[in-house]
């Protein structure tokens, strides 16, 4: 009787342990409508523009955000805030070797590596490839509905993108252009 007694013990304990790693079931979402929206400092100002996402996932264990990966298409790297011949200069330049080099590196990365948080605001610790080299970055995410904005600032001289930087090259003086960019992100899904 006793050893009948521990058996339906432990399958009962066994069925309640499964039921509970059910219960929270993790889904990945792909994405929909998202920009990418990036801006650029120099000494005499800004620039602005925009870069497509090729593909990406959330990955949401319930309603928690644990995770995700995004591919950038370099090659669509495009100038907003310039018309004409100056935009197709920059464009030009920022898919230059001097810069992000797409024909070698047409695609970045994102993958999330670790997320903290809840109801809807994280902290996101994720590895950022850029011309082939990743480093890690950290940002806000904020989840809202079938939608997710973040900020990122990157230094865009750990991805060896130092043409006009004045960390690495004396006597710029207003043609400096800033070590970090920003990108705005708002994701859809």
């Amino acid at each position: 009787m006793k050893n009948r007694n521990l058996k339906i013990v432990t399958v009962l304990i066994l069925a309640l342990s499964f039921m509970s790693f059910t219960l929270v079931k993790e889904k990945e979402v792909k994405l929909d409508k998202s920009t990418v929206k990036w801006t650029g400092y120099k000494v005499t100002g800004k620039h602005e523009g925009t870069i497509k996402l090729k593909s990406g996932t959330l990955v949401f264990n319930g309603e928690t955000l644990s995770g995700g990966k995004f591919t950038m298409d370099m090659t669509s790297i495009n100038t907003t805030d310039l018309k004409g011949d100056y935009k197709n200069k920059l464009d030009g330049h920022l898919k230059s070797e001097d810069f992000f080099g797409v024909e070698k590196y047409p695609t970045s990365f994102l993958e999330i590596v670790s997320v903290t948080g809840k109801d809807g605001n994280y902290k996101v610790k994720a590895d950022l490839t850029i011309k082939g080299i990743k480093e890690s970055v950290a940002f806000v995410m904020k989840v809202n509905g079938n939608s997710a904005t973040a900020a990122l600032k990157i230094d865009r001289t750990k991805y060896n993108i130092k043409y006009g930087s004045a960390s690495f090259f004396d006597g710029l003086k207003d043609r400096a252009i800033s070590d970090e960019f920003d990108l705005n992100v708002t994701l859809t899904f």
